[in-house]
């Protein structure tokens, strides 16, 4: 065994604050960390607190803790009871210009002649607070997480309507240049025209065409833009049908299908192209899958 003088220069070295009970509970000794938390703490006298029953204590005091000190008074008797080997819980112990919160421990006296127990509260006060940082950190990085998620969803949907807003533009756009700008012209040319006025009419249409024609992106356009007979025609020339096969389909003659066929190039910015139709039409088929 520890010479007795030995054994009280150690306990009262230590930081934490250590009580030894009884088997009944009761404290028979405490270090003076434990005696100078009392005392600066408001504890009544004496401040070693022997003779105080802890079991008793924890039990009265388990409604101020939301059970916290009855877990504690449990835990300390299975420790008596050799159920357990030991006891470790954490608790808060604010005072009213300080939050601290403590770790307990309990484990068992190793003597063989009493059947005593080693209780220590160990401040961990700044580890409590560090891990609360964190948590808050994380709360806040959790947060920022879901706002971005947020913007970039709103985003998204901000693309996307710019996107079919510029789709309806163009496709606006290419049906009131084709349906009330281009028929004037072609009765402009078909007119009697000076060679310069001829000249310029077919410079405007030839450029009203260039403009118009990039708005085509696929053939789902195109049958809001084309008559129904030009959607026809068109099918069939992308199913590789000749203008005499068209022609007998349709019922029209062949002079027709071609009037259309160069009214699908038109429409397509074909005009001035060396490009197949047929070729062309398959290619916008692809697109649109």
């Amino acid at each position: 065994m520890l010479d007795s003088t030995l054994y009280k220069v150690i306990i009262n070295s230590m930081s934490a604050h250590v009580a030894i009970l009884d088997e009944h509970g009761i404290i028979i000794e405490t270090n003076r960390a434990w005696q100078d938390f009392g005392r600066e703490n408001g504890m009544q006298e004496p401040f070693d607190s022997i003779g105080i029953n802890y079991l008793k204590t924890c039990s009265g005091t388990s409604s101020h803790r939301d059970g916290e000190d009855s877990s504690v008074a449990e835990g300390i008797q299975k420790v008596l009871q050799g159920k357990i080997p030991e006891f470790l819980s954490h608790y808060p112990c604010h005072s009213p210009d300080q939050k601290r919160w403590f770790a307990i421990r309990v484990v068992p006296f190793r003597d063989d002649k009493n059947h005593h127990i080693i209780v220590t509260h160990e401040n961990i006060t700044p580890i409590i607070e560090i891990q609360k940082e964190l948590e808050a950190k994380e709360a806040e990085l959790r947060s920022e997480q879901e706002r971005l998620e947020e913007t970039n969803i709103a985003l998204r949907v901000l693309l996307r309507q710019r996107d079919e807003d510029k789709t309806r533009i163009e496709e606006t756009i290419y049906v009131n240049v084709d349906r009330l700008v281009l028929p004037y012209i072609e009765q402009m040319l078909q007119g009697n025209l000076s060679d310069k006025q001829r000249t310029l009419a077919e410079v405007v249409d030839a450029n009203l065409r260039d403009i118009i024609s990039p708005f085509l992106q696929n053939i789902s356009a195109l049958n809001m833009l084309l008559t129904p007979q030009e959607i026809e025609v068109a099918n069939m020339v992308r199913s590789g049908r000749t203008s005499k096969e068209i022609a007998e389909v349709l019922g029209i003659s062949t002079s027709g299908v071609d009037f259309h066929r160069k009214r699908l190039r038109q429409k397509l910015g074909l005009t001035n192209s060396s490009k197949n139709l047929r070729s062309y039409l398959l290619t916008l088929e692809k697109d649109r899958s």
